[in-house]
């Protein structure tokens, strides 16, 4: 009785709401009636204007659907190589090859042309763009620059030696690899400065990853190798600022470009570190960070990534000289972290990572001359990384296969490595096809160093 009850009295709402539908309806019918003996204005819109608005729309459907096909392939491959014990990142690069022309491009193009096509590819940039910055902003909050101050003389002669040894080894071999892999218009300065840099770098974040899996980020070992990657990290960081600097400008121009970059990092520590010190404890006093609290962080975040762009580096240097001022155990931090990595993760870095993948033709490499070059370029970047390292490390009293070990991890290269080669290739440093031999060697290097460490690690495992 009681349910009949309560479906008679949902009858009259009911009934109230077919009444309204019916009179809106005959309202709208007699309205319509009416308008039509209207008659139209004779000043049209421009032509222009809609056919804008139409290539937008059809742009909006392009990207949407990229990011999508671009998503689910970048967490299907990351999860993929999990399993064969590699990080997300190995995963992740594959997958942005695998939907460019090295692959889908090749044996599919009609697909590829409808899931990415080359139209998309200048707002793809865009948002990989956005999201290298969003991401060496979480780099810099990440960064323990308290670590950095405590480092003794072994961790600082480890570090240095690993990107001093691969720098002098990529600009020798920028003398063999120069008339046959560079641009016209590039200078061999230019060229060797690049290339050194692009063979010293360490990937931070994805070698904190491996130890983290492996469960040994907080052995003597692996804080020794977290601390000379952060070393590696900084260092390599400044050098590819004063490379871009020389290589956006004359001799004149670049000595302006490195002194502003100077100044700016030294008023980023001495007035921006200060200044962000004091606010944190304000903002820290909510149960949680209010909306203004984050909004001007990001506002800092944009304003220092457009300073760095504008004195001639790239923004991802200012990006990053905010996060670093930050301090890494600040609540600010931890929470700025949570709330950005998995939107940059996830939508941010996949778009990177097929933005890459685009510009990466594998075909390029047509000859066995082509891959030989490219094998003689893994071998030079692995033996200076990994021979710089494990000199200093045995000089500096550590064991063979502890200093063989820290070697082959500081040859881990990464989501970092393609950072910088993106910028070179952009500011027309490297050629297409040197890119490529580039991406191959970021990948191979990083691929060998989790199964490498595991061999050299089995019978002396690092502990606490």
């Amino acid at each position: 009785m009681e349910p009949l009850l309560k479906s008679y009295r949902k009858l009259p709402v009911f009934s109230v709401y077919l009444v309204m539908l019916l009179v809106a309806g005959i309202a709208f019918y007699f309205i319509n009636l009416k308008g039509q003996l209207l008659i139209s204005p004779t000043q049209n819109l421009p032509s222009v204007v809609s056919d804008q608005a139409h290539a937008q729309m059809n742009s909006l459907i392009q990207i949407l659907l990229a990011l999508s096909v671009v998503i689910i392939t970048a967490q299907a491959m990351g999860a993929f190589f999990h399993l064969l014990g590699q990080p997300l990142v190995i995963g992740e690069v594959v997958g942005g090859i695998v939907l460019g022309p090295s692959l889908l491009g090749k044996y599919f193009p009609q697909i590829q042309e409808t899931v990415l096509p080359v139209s998309s590819l200048p707002f793809l940039g865009i948002i990989a763009q956005l999201g290298v910055v969003f991401y060496m902003f979480v780099v810099g909050l990440e960064l323990d620059l308290k670590i950095l101050k405590k480092s003794g003389h072994t961790t600082l002669a480890i570090s240095h030696a690993s990107i001093i040894f691969p720098f002098v080894l990529g600009t020798f071999l920028a003398l063999h690899i120069y008339k046959e892999l560079s641009l016209p218009e590039v200078s061999f300065t230019n060229f060797a400065l690049f290339l050194g840099v692009s063979l010293s770098v360490t990937a931070f974040p994805v070698l904190a990853r491996i130890l983290s899996d492996k469960k040994i980020n907080k052995t003597r070992m692996g804080t020794l190798a977290l601390t000379c990657a952060a070393i590696d990290d900084v260092t390599a960081w400044c050098l590819l600022a004063m490379v871009v600097s020389v290589s956006q400008n004359a001799f004149g121009g670049a000595i302006k470009t490195i002194t502003l970059t100077f100044l700016y990092i030294a008023g980023m520590f001495l007035i921006g570190g200060p200044l962000v010190k004091r606010l944190i404890p304000w903002l820290e006093k909510f149960d949680r960070i209010t909306e203004g609290g984050i909004a001007a962080f990001f506002i800092a975040l944009l304003l220092s990534a457009l300073a760095t762009e504008l004195i001639g580096i790239h923004a991802i240097f200012g990006a990053f000289l905010l996060g670093a001022i930050t301090p890494h155990d600040s609540r600010i931090a931890k929470e700025l972290t949570d709330r950005m990595e998995d939107l940059v993760r996830i939508v941010f870095l996949p778009a990177f990572f097929a933005f890459t993948g685009m510009r990466t033709e594998i075909n390029l490499l047509s000859s066995t001359s082509d891959w030989q070059l490219c094998g003689l370029i893994i071998a030079v970047a692995t033996l200076g990384k990994f021979g710089g390292t494990f000199l200093a490390a045995r000089i500096n009293g550590l064991s063979w296969r502890d200093s063989s070990a820290l070697g082959i991890l500081m040859n881990t290269r990464g989501l970092v490595e393609l950072i910088v080669l993106n910028l070179g290739l952009d500011l027309r440093i490297i050629s297409p096809r040197l890119f490529t031999m580039l991406v191959m060697m970021a990948l191979i290097t990083t691929f060998a160093t989790s199964p490498i460490f595991s061999f050299l690690t089995r019978k002396a495992p690092w502990k606490d």
